[in-house]
């Protein structure tokens, strides 16, 4: 017989199910209009703020119903307007896509944040664009709706280069004009804003207008653009320009006005390396090819012939010899890139049809880019049959910057200026092309960077850096760059560097960015530049010691500086932090107080353990009876176990070899903060001026 409280237990299931029955029989009353069986459902306790598919609330559901009653009924009864769907979907963008502008204000009253977005960046704002509800854009503009918001997406979405759309694009894209119209002339939309893959709202407007359905407003839209000055340079993502797009749509009044720009670029190409020209002759549009022909558009590349007689068009043909247009055989081209990462692209870009700036071959689009700054993209490039880097900005602004990089000519560790071109108002700095990023080869797992190779190249670029007269202002990873070769240099694409003009404080900043980033590397990147701390470091790393000290110093702004800080003994070899604590022995062997030497107030290490219990007992032993010599007692002081590794390595034992081995690793295995504490102790004390000679005993 079952008891009460397994009784119990069998009903929960049931009290869900009802109220899960409750709430989608509330969310169908709601999308109904029927106001007299959401009163009875809700009287039986149905939840005002439950869910029903795909996360719709009743609020959302009488939204969507157009029922204004209904929406203050329900918000009366306490039915949040902050509530979101799955994808992150509000009350109050049901009610932009709708156009209710009474409902809007309803919430609006209620707190809502008119610019919030949902889960895919859309705020109400761009759902009424979208769906072209004239009235509720307005309102919204009214009440403070940001127009020239672009999407916000997640990190993942963003590196698929999706979002960053705006309330134009989705107009225009949805072939609006009235929206278009009053974004612009009453709103001051701006028409060049691009979203995450390039395109601003004269693509977005084209990308639509080869369907039957939004060629006429597509048009209607271009023209309008371009009247109001819109750039004709944007490109989609696939390189595709609003000429090319407009050529697609086989619209010769769009082409004509496109052409009449003085600006454009006739003969620019896609990914496919296709040209305006190119794709006219292969739809067969041969209205649109004269007209192309006519502004120049150029005729020897794309084999047009061959394609025309593919198509079996005898009058393209025809027209196209009228301008010069030959025939000519199809040739294999082999060539092989020396850049492993950036292979595929590059040979994309060797075989398609570009045209050339001066000596330079660049295709300036998404899947081409190689790095985003917040100057712009740095794209790939062939200059001269050289692969590159190319950085891209106006000549007005680029002069100081390519100064800059020209100083950088006899820096072994600071990128170099390989090459420029100048056209078009544009200037294209060219660098040697790398193969990733610091941030980039540490997330890899493969990666086997030799840590401390890598920070003694890091550490020369700042030095560099500085000698110019400049501090860089933003050591990230990401501003290292490291070639096929495996070496480092360091570039500022963000113009962050300030000159330092005797300001200390510029290069201590950059001695902290600097520890940060020496813990970065030494962890591996495995957690971001601002979260990586010393906590992180491998405690049984060899160096794990020295590695501690040398962010200390740099944090703290030590005196040796940088300079002298390159010379710190993290950066020694196993053998030079031997060689190093035998010669000092060599040193204060004839002093009478020399265990002075480590009592140094500042020393920043002690080291007070009973080494003598520590070592080897053989080893002790042989060492205090040796075989040619007098007897010696070692003590547990420090300046006795400096004397034992000196006497051990200018007087080898074979039994002692026999048995401890290198004599270097095991001494430093064993006694692993004692070359950063007698370096320390040596360097901070007033008495003695031994800091010249133990910077770099190798």
């Amino acid at each position: 017989e079952p008891t009460a409280h397994s009784q119990q237990e069998a009903s929960i299931p049931s009290s869900m199910e009802t109220a899960e029955e409750l709430a989608f029989k509330l969310n169908a009353a709601l999308r109904n209009s029927n106001k007299e069986d959401v009163l009875e459902l809700l009287e039986k306790g149905a939840d005002v703020n439950s869910k029903a598919g795909n996360g719709w609330t009743p609020l959302q559901s009488a939204v969507q119903a157009d029922c204004e009653d209904l929406v203050q009924l329900l918000l009366d009864k306490g039915a949040c307007p902050h509530a979101r769907k799955d994808n992150g979907g509000t009350a109050f963008t049901e009610a932009a896509i709708l156009g209710n502008v009474n409902i809007l204000e309803l919430l609006l009253d209620r707190g809502v944040d008119i610019n919030d977005h949902d889960d895919n960046g859309f705020t109400a704002f761009m759902e009424a664009a979208w769906y072209g509800n004239q009235e509720a854009l307005k309102f919204l503009y009214s009440r403070g709706a940001n127009v020239n918001l672009r999407r916000v997406v997640s990190e993942e979405k963003a590196k698929l280069h999706k979002g960053g759309g705006t309330a134009l694009m989705d107009a225009c894209k949805e072939g609006h004009l009235l929206a278009v119209k009053t974004l612009i002339q009453e709103m001051g939309a701006d028409m060049n804003i691009c979203d995450n893959k390039g395109r601003n709202a004269l693509i977005h407007a084209l990308k639509e207008g080869c369907t039957k359905e939004r060629y006429a407003s597509a048009v209607s839209i271009g023209h309008f653009l371009l009247d109001c000055g819109v750039d004709v340079n944007s490109k989609d993502e696939c390189g595709k320009t609003a000429l090319i797009l407009a050529v697609e749509m086989r619209s010769p009044d769009l082409v004509k006005a496109l052409l009449e720009k003085g600006e454009i670029d006739i003969d620019d190409a896609d990914e496919e390396g296709n040209t305006a020209l190119m794709v006219a002759v292969e739809k067969n549009d041969c209205d649109i090819a004269k007209l192309l022909c006519e502004k120049g558009a150029r005729t020897d590349i794309g084999n047009l012939i061959a394609v025309a007689n593919r198509n079996r068009a005898r009058n393209m043909a025809h027209l196209l010899r009228q301008y010069n247009a030959r025939f000519v055989p199809e040739t294999l081209k082999d060539w092989e890139p020396k850049s492993k990462r950036w292979r595929d692209q590059l040979k994309k870009l060797y075989n398609i049809y570009r045209p050339m700036i001066g000596k330079l071959k660049i295709f300036q689009y998404i899947q081409q880019r190689i790095q985003n700054t917040t100057q712009g993209g740095i794209y790939l490039g062939l200059h001269g049959g050289t692969e590159v880097a190319v950085r891209i900005s106006r000549s007005t602004e680029s002069d100081k910057e390519k100064g800059f990089f020209e100083q950088c000519g006899n820096c072994e560790h600071l990128l170099k200026l390989f090459q420029f071109e100048k056209a078009g108002g544009y200037m294209y700095l060219c660098f040697p092309l790398w193969e990733k990023n610091l941030e980039e080869h540490l997330q890899e797992p493969e990666n086997q960077m030799d840590y401390k190779d890598a920070l003694r190249m890091i550490f020369q670029a700042v030095r560099e850096l500085h000698s110019l007269g400049f501090a860089h202002q933003d050591l990230h990873p990401r501003n290292f760059f490291i070639d096929l070769g495996g070496k480092i240099y360091l570039a500022d694409f963000d113009n962050k560097r300030k000159l330092i003009e005797g300001k200390k404080e510029l290069v201590n900043s950059d001695l902290e960015d600097l520890s940060r980033l020496v813990l970065y590397v030494l962890t591996g990147g495995r957690k971001p530049l601002q979260q990586v701390s010393i906590k992180d470091l491998a405690t049984d790393s060899p160096d794990y010691e020295e590695a501690l000290d040398l962010v200390s110093s740099l944090v703290s702004h030590d005196e040796r500086g940088l300079e002298g800080l390159s010379r710190h003994p993290y950066f020694w070899s196993k053998q030079t932090r031997f060689k190093f604590l035998k010669s000092i022995w060599n040193k204060i062997k004839d002093l009478s107080n020399r265990q002075a030497l480590f009592q140094a107030l500042n020393a920043t290490e002690t080291f007070r353990y009973p080494w003598t219990k520590k070592i080897d007992r053989y080893v002790l032993n042989i060492m205090k009876n040796p075989r040619k010599g007098r007897r010696y007692n070692y003590t547990d002081d420090v300046t006795d176990l400096l004397r034992l590794i000196r006497n051990l390595d200018e007087h080898p034992d074979v039994r002692i070899s026999n048995k401890i081995g290198d004599y270097a690793e095991y001494f430093l295995k064993l006694f692993p903060a004692l070359t950063i504490y007698v370096h320390n102790s040596v360097r901070q004390n007033p008495e003695y001026s031994y800091s010249e000679d133990i910077q770099d005993p190798s």
